[in-house]
């Protein structure tokens, strides 16, 4: 339903706001005189049509109002080198695309019929983010003179007169925002950035006026930043102030701190108050795939039940399906709802909740391996499951495009995981006649058993999300599904009416050359995570990739179903992760148990050796912004030893696994046995790419062979590096 603001900012047409989040579509701010040394053009430091192109199809899709990635107000607030800042007119002239663009979309008024078909144009708010010590550069400031764990550099200590040109940059940013057509502003306050650093005693040592044990000293910075821009831009804009509910981290704010300040943003003339959850520094889990759905609302409710504010207050963190979003909106949790990786999925979220096509929806798995952790190198941000976001221009997917006789081709798609499957309905909607085999009876490949790992139980959304899309373009008689196939070569070749096949086969895990690997107590991990393979009470896990702790989780947590997302439990999580359900510790973090406060029904009901041939941590290669959490899951088990700098010697006629541990420091070799029940392999993988080589080889020895030019080999069966799903659907 609509949503009135007050002031003179009118009506939201609905309650879905997309969340602010890193793209590196922002721009840049590097000097023009730089630009060429970097390969770089004077156009490319002013174009923001990818950005613009980018939001489109976001409003498009009908959210009620967008709120991009942060921009700093000076050099200073940069994230990074160099990274988007908005503070002069030639800066805020380039964002006219941006805003332009998403003006000219009509955004209907809630469900599109209950107000008389009325539509508003899509609105969009330009984030205001100082980086403060998270900067990644040597110009960092903050509040203090302090050193983010997370940032090599240590910020320097803003003088008085520098708070107060800071705070001017922000009002200044905000009018150029104003200028520039934005609807309004989103003042980043929490996620630990600069204005959250100077709220809490563990990053603010002031003892000026805008310091010290008075909390009303601390949120001075804050007050004067939003008061001095609703001043300077007049009721007519948006102004969200994103605060932070729940830091997280030891020493945070209080609850009665965060009313405070809610009250303080209220009155100095914040529109909206969105929530913030969870310094980045933090070592909970706030958005990962692991993390509950809507885990979170319950901090918004609680401030909301409080009748602290009468402002419209947001809910964020893991909102990625409509009844999830419509729970919290029915239930009273906010006034509004924030997704921002859920529209980078799919752009279309709420235009097919509004039309009841629910099933439709690409959801969000919450992974980040194509959003954050490209965001976190400087690389431009996509999506697992959509890689055309962030991509728009250059990927543009126009249904039918080939549908004419001259243009239409028909093709073969060996294989229905992740490449397959976006091969295969890409193709389709593109218009070509398309045959989807595969040996087995279901589609999704490999992701049928990512689905079963603790933690990942979004995967199930993908392969519902393509199975609703092949069972849409099989109705419009663009595919064909033939699975419980075995492709052969034989096959192939008795198939000539095929234009093109693609194998899409995967992968097969690899067998190390270890003497004795052939016992029956050694198995693979697709044993145990696709048949169900037994497995005792001692194990030993050979490999530390991304399978590995895959495998050892599911051995340690999976109960005796599989579970889907919805069935996560939030206690058993807050528990797991230490949060304070109540509020009452400052931060929301509760204090760490001690070891010995795990009896005997916490014990674990396996013991796991977890190895990798090289020295050094385990897991090392994981997700820049997800490893650490499998790390801590592991470890908070008390099941599972890491050990590095393994050499497999062999597995004797016991099944146990004679291993050479080399200490990395003396380099001291010792010799153990791992004395286990089961032996499992977690050693990576080779592609299964038995149909190109088959067809490469037979086209060399017979002469216009058939398949000589139709065979192209996708994904996992391309190049094998571990369970790339992320590869895969790009390649497809």
């Amino acid at each position: 339903s609509p949503l009135k603001l007050k002031g003179a900012v009118g009506t939201l047409p609905n309650r879905v706001i997309m969340g602010s989040m890193h793209t590196g579509l922002e721009g840049h701010s590097i000097p023009s005189w730089v630009l060429p040394l970097l390969g770089k053009t004077d156009d490319d430091h002013k174009d923001l049509s990818s950005m613009a192109a980018y939001f489109v199809e976001r409003a498009k899709g009908g959210v009620g109002l967008i709120v991009t990635g942060g921009i700093s107000p000076n050099r200073e607030g940069w994230v990074g080198p160099f990274a988007a800042k908005l503070s002069t007119e030639a800066e805020m002239e380039r964002h006219r695309i941006v805003t332009d663009s998403v003006h000219s979309v009509q955004i209907p008024m809630g469900d599109g019929t209950s107000f008389g078909g009325d539509t508003v144009p899509a609105r969009i708010c330009m984030q205001i983010l100082h980086a403060g010590r998270y900067a990644m550069h040597p110009l960092a400031v903050s509040a203090s003179n302090t050193k983010a764990p997370i940032s090599p550099f240590r910020a320097r200590q803003l003088s008085l007169s520098g708070v107060q040109s800071t705070v001017s940059d922000f009002i200044h940013c905000a009018v150029l925002a104003k200028k520039a057509g934005y609807d309004g502003v989103e003042i980043m306050g929490s996620e630990g950035y600069l204005i959250n650093q100077f709220l809490v005693n563990r990053t603010n040592k002031r003892t000026d006026a805008y310091g010290g044990s008075d909390f009303l000293n601390r949120i001075k910075f804050a007050v004067e930043i939003v008061k001095g821009t609703r001043d300077a831009v007049g009721n007519d804009f948006i102004i969200i102030f994103r605060l932070s509910m729940m830091d997280l981290i030891k020493d945070g704010s209080s609850w009665d701190e965060v009313k405070i300040l809610a009250q303080a943003m209220e009155d100095a003339g914040a529109t909206i108050l969105n929530t913030g959850i969870g310094w980045h520094e933090a070592r909970i889990p706030t958005i990962a795939t692991s993390v509950p759905r809507g885990m979170f609302a319950y901090v918004t409710q609680k401030l909301r039940e409080e009748g602290v504010v009468d402002i419209p207050l947001c809910a964020t963190n893991r909102i990625n399906a409509p009844h999830v979003a419509e729970s919290i909106l029915s239930g009273n949790s906010a006034d509004l709802v924030s997704m921002a990786r859920p529209l980078l999925a799919d752009p279309d979220i709420v235009l097919k909740s509004r039309e009841g096509r629910a099933d439709e929806i690409n959801t969000c798995i919450a992974c980040n391996q194509a959003c954050l952790d490209h965001a976190f190198v400087g690389k431009t941000a996509s999506c697992l499951v959509n890689p055309r976001a962030c991509h728009e221009l250059e990927l543009q997917i126009t249904p039918n495009a080939h549908a004419s006789d001259k243009d239409r081709r028909k093709i073969a798609v060996v294989g229905t995981g992740p490449a397959g499957l976006a091969f295969a309905t890409t193709a389709a909607t593109l218009g070509h006649d398309v045959t989807v085999f595969d040996k087995a009876t279901e589609i999704g490949g490999q992701f049928n058993m990512a689905k079963r790992i603790p933690g990942k139980e979004e995967f199930h959304e993908t392969i519902r999300y393509f199975d609703t899309l092949l069972k849409k373009l099989q109705a419009q008689g663009k595919v064909t599904m033939q699975l419980g196939t075995c492709v052969t070569h034989d096959f192939m070749k008795s198939h000539q009416t095929f234009d093109k096949w693609i194998v899409a086969t995967g992968v097969n895990p690899r067998m190390p050359p270890i003497p004795g690997v052939d016992h029956p107590n050694v198995l693979s991990y697709i044993d145990v995570l696709r048949h169900n393979a037994p497995v005792g009470k001692r194990v030993a896990i050979i490999g530390a990739g991304g399978i590995g702790f895959d495998v050892a989780e599911f051995l340690i947590h999976h109960g005796e179903r599989d579970l889907t997302p919805d069935e996560l439990n939030k206690d058993d999580w807050m528990k797991e992760w230490g949060v304070d359900k109540t509020n009452a510790v400052r931060g929301g973090v509760l204090p760490s148990p001690d070891d010995d406060t795990h009896n005997d029904e916490a014990k674990p009901k396996r013991k796991i050796v977890m190895m990798q041939r090289k020295p050094g941590k385990l897991g090392a290669g994981l997700g820049r912004t997800t490893g650490w959490i499998h790390r801590a899951t592991l470890a908070k088990s008390h099941a599972v030893q890491m050990v590095g700098g393994v050499t497999y010697n062999k597995v004797d006629e016991n099944g146990y696994l004679h291993i050479t541990v080399t200490d990395p420091k003396s380099e001291e070799k010792v010799d153990q046995i791992l004395e286990v029940d089961n032996i499992i392999l977690c050693a990576g993988q080779t592609p299964h790419n038995e149909l190109e080589t088959s067809a490469s080889t037979s086209s060399s020895a017979e002469k216009d062979d058939y398949l000589a030019s139709r065979v192209y080999t996708i994904g996992g069966a391309y190049e094998a590096l571990e369970l790339d799903a992320k590869r895969a659907i790009d390649m497809g």
